[in-house]
């Protein structure tokens, strides 16, 4: 007899590092996680189900930009070029341990074999189990149903703020398209970039009329994306959604308080339908995901565990564990890996037992089985959280030998199975703090914004000309590259990155790039001189997309850019 239905939703993204820089931002970044995240995940996968005969039954959704990297030859070589170099950098930690002049040089021997050992693994992986090919390993997985991978906006661009439907439309296109093309079939499901919602609204046409902005649901039905996934809070409500507002982007500031929201009634042991299109929404559930990512209770937070921020000062490998929340780094004790692999067998005995004890006093309650629906981003599992990798296969195996009664499914196996029965109207809402808008628009990016949205209105206004594609195949790949750099300078990674301080100079040096590029090839385009050698140029770097139709973005609704309701909140109050 079973008591509900689990599933387990991996969000992979990074933004476009190719050729964009290397340390401390830049291809690095993507190499650590094809490392630490994206091999050993396809690892556990393969082991299940070839070792074990398991289906892990996940859904991972790859953004198109991520997958277009993982696809591209100059960083698969790229990254046997980064392996070799930790290989050669651990191998001289070998060498250097044990060394009587340093404490525990016998345990830091150990950790540099341990190392020297698992790059090796992870090259000999990509190398000859998966031929440098990623893509087509997951593929592979896909097809034998063990997971279902999803889309998202092609560039993850925060849809909430695009001010035209053919932009916002163009995301979820080129990305589904994307999707199809290096995955072999059309995504049912997509991550909305960001977690961020907008409803539909009415806005004033040029014609003076009323106009209705459909809902984003409409934009993914149109592209037959059937589903999405949330926070907890947009579907239960009784909490904040926002600090502040702003009307009009292109107007004058107006701060209005926003209201606290009522508890709605609805929980997430359910999917629903949305209102506005034969779409269904997935919240995540709120005591399965806080247990693992929360960084104060969270599991990846145990002591026992590899701490991310130390790095010997010679070879960056990562020596030590977290020891406490309070340890100071320079009192952080030596990493142990048989340690942290017991403390991960043991969490995932306490996972495996949480869903049954939450879905089965669900059922209980309301006489009837529910769902668990919990989402996290892939890179927290082996990048962030070094086992995690190793938490996740145990986690699967452990319901699936011990746990019969929970159902695993992947997101669209869960929704032929169990079509929602109710319809629920969502706010506008994302992951980020306060629930709103205010981490990628505040007063640190609020200058992007016009910027972003003169784009959209300029590629509508240049491509409404060349309905039909030019004989002229030069000026024809200036409009194609004119998309990708209009998809690339909209990704929501840029604000993201200069409001949280992760990477404020880098984020803002990529947008004016990818900005600046993009009013070069449109001035080429409206001036009718076309510099092939520039245009060569940047097409070298800036490759996604390769099949990309630049007139994605004829226009398809009436009326100007409307005077949307931008949410603007300051970081500071």
């Amino acid at each position: 007899m079973t008591i509900g239905s689990f599933v387990f939703m991996l969000h992979s993204h990074l933004p476009y590092y190719r050729m964009a820089g290397m340390w401390p931002f830049g291809e690095e970044n993507l190499y650590e996680c094809m490392s630490e995240t994206y091999v050993p995940l396809l690892n556990a996968i393969s082991e299940l189900y070839e070792e074990e005969g398991i289906k892990a039954k996940l859904t991972v959704g790859i953004t198109p930009i991520l997958a277009e990297q993982l696809n591209d030859y100059h960083l698969q070589e790229g990254f046997v070029e980064y392996l070799d170099s930790r290989i050669e950098a651990v191998a001289k930690d070998l060498d250097r341990y044990p060394d009587p002049k340093v404490e525990h040089s016998q345990h830091l021997k150990y950790l540099a074999k341990y190392y020297y050992d698992w790059f090796n693994h992870i090259k000999d992986c990509f190398v000859n189990k998966y031929n440098k090919d990623l893509i087509s390993a997951f593929k592979k997985y896909q097809d034998l149903g063990c997971i279902e991978i999803t889309t998202s906006g092609a560039t993850h661009g925060f849809s909430p703020l695009l001010a035209t439907d053919s932009n916002l439309n163009a995301q979820f296109k080129v990305g589904s398209d994307t999707t199809k093309r290096l995955f072999g079939k059309k995504a049912k499901g997509a991550w909305l970039p960001e977690c961020a919602y907008r409803q539909g609204y009415e806005f004033i046409g040029k014609d003076g009329q009323k106009k209705w902005r459909p809902a984003i649901e409409v934009t993914l039905q149109n592209n037959d994306i059937e589903y999405f996934f949330t926070e907890s809070h947009v579907i239960e409500g009784g909490n904040s959604v926002g600090h502040r507002r702003v009307v009009g982007i292109y107007g004058n500031i107006e701060y209005i308080p926003l209201p606290e929201r009522e508890a709605t009634g609805y929980d997430t042991y359910s999917a629903y339908w949305l209102p506005d299109a034969q779409v269904a929404v997935m919240g995540r559930n709120d005591r399965a995901g806080f247990q693992v990512w929360s960084a104060a209770d969270g599991y990846p937070g145990d002591g026992v565990y590899r701490e991310f921020h130390k790095k010997d000062d010679k070879s960056g490998m990562n020596y030590w564990r977290i020891t406490s929340s309070t340890t100071d780094l320079g009192d952080k004790m030596l990493y142990d890996p048989v340690l942290a692999m017991n403390q991960v067998n043991s969490n995932s005995d306490h996972y495996t037992t949480l869903l049954y004890e939450l879905l089965n006093n669900y059922k209980k309650a309301n006489n009837k089985e529910g769902l668990i629906m919990v989402s996290f981003d892939t890179e927290l599992y082996g990048h962030w959280w070094f086992e995690g990798v190793e938490f996740i296969k145990q986690v699967v195996r452990k319901l699936h030998n011990f746990l019969p009664e929970i159902e695993r499914y992947t997101a669209g196996e869960y929704l032929e199975k169990h079509p929602p029965v109710d319809t629920i109207q969502i706010p506008e809402s994302s992951w980020g703090q306060g629930g709103h808008f205010y981490v990628w628009l505040n007063h640190l990016t609020e200058w992007m914004w016009p910027i972003i949205n003169g784009c959209e209105k300029r590629i509508n206004d240049i491509v409404a000309k060349y309905e039909k594609i030019p004989e002229d195949k030069l000026l024809h790949r200036a409009l194609n590259q004119l998309a990708r750099e209009n998809l690339l300078l909209q990704s929501s990674d840029w604000p993201f990155l200069i409001t949280t301080w992760q990477a404020k100079d880098y984020a803002t040096e990529r947008f004016e790039e990818h900005v600046a590029r993009f009013e070069k090839i449109a001035d080429m385009i409206e001036t009718g001189n076309i510099n092939e050698a520039e245009l060569i140029k940047i097409e070298s770097i800036d490759n996604c997309f390769p099949v990309i139709d630049y007139r994605v973005y004829l226009p398809i609704e009436e009326g100007v850019i409307p005077q949307q309701e931008a949410k603007l909140a300051p970081l500071y109050e």
